[in-house]
């Protein structure tokens, strides 16, 4: 039921962080606010399917 996802960066657009989520809890895209090492600053991260 958990499934793998992965935190993308909205300005650099990079994969910085591999996390999972219950879709039957939480259906919808989770969003935080995480460190980004390549921007040196905290961002918006965005759930992106892992390849």
């Amino acid at each position: 039921m958990r499934d793998l996802i992965s935190l993308c960066c909205e300005e650099c657009k990079r994969r910085n962080y591999t996390t999972d989520k219950n879709k039957r809890n939480t259906p919808d895209k989770l969003k935080f606010s995480k460190y980004c090492p390549s921007c040196r600053k905290h961002t918006l991260h965005k759930e992106g399917k892992i390849k």
